[in-house]
């Protein structure tokens, strides 16, 4: 069984720890506690681990967050993975910090690389893990707000739900999606 994990944000040391690479930073962590290394390869860096009989292919888009859609469906087709065995984990501002939702589908939410991923598969049937990044924000900032790092007492929290997103991923990929919300989703 091969799986596509799919951590969206942009490449670049400016954007390193920023809430918009979020994404990146779960399967970074992830790359890291199984000893797997990630490579430049096309539209993304890519790495592979395994997990009770699965593969888990996971992708960090080179495209830049508003043409994630390119690399996903690059990958999908490369190694022949179903949309149902796609998982992409986006940051959003509608939840709060410490919250962490799947989903099997929905809407982009306003988020350009979920607009960009629905644009090009033509339809917006692929799981989701929403890492809750808040909202906390002047009105007409949210660019500079995603694009900025997580604030000082922020930080602290964030290796905890960067294990417990990793958790997720790992059911997903050997429970699904519907008994990892019921296990998950708060």
């Amino acid at each position: 069984m091969k799986y596509l994990i799919v951590g969206l944000g942009n490449i670049g040391p400016e954007y390193a720890d920023t809430r918009h690479n979020i994404g990146f930073m779960v399967l970074d962590e992830l790359a890291k506690q199984e000893n797997a290394k990630f490579y430049n390869m096309r539209l993304a860096y890519y790495t592979e681990v395994s997990f009770k009989g699965r593969t888990l292919h996971l992708i960090k888009p080179t495209t830049f967050m508003n043409l994630s859609g390119k690399a996903l469906n690059h990958w999908m087709q490369d190694l022949k993975i179903p949309i149902e065995n796609v998982l992409v984990i986006v940051d959003d501002i509608a939840l709060p910090l410490g919250t962490l939702r799947l989903k099997p589908k929905g809407s982009a939410a306003g988020h350009n690389g979920l607009k960009h991923i629905e644009a090009t598969l033509g339809n917006n049937n692929y799981a989701r893990l929403r890492f809750g990044v808040g909202d906390n924000y002047p009105k007409g900032r949210q660019v500079d707000y995603v694009l900025s790092g997580f604030d000082k007492d922020e930080q602290p929290e964030l290796p905890a739900l960067i294990d417990r997103s990793i958790e997720m991923v790992k059911s997903f990929a050997t429970i699904g999606t519907e008994l990892t919300m019921t296990r998950f989703n708060k």
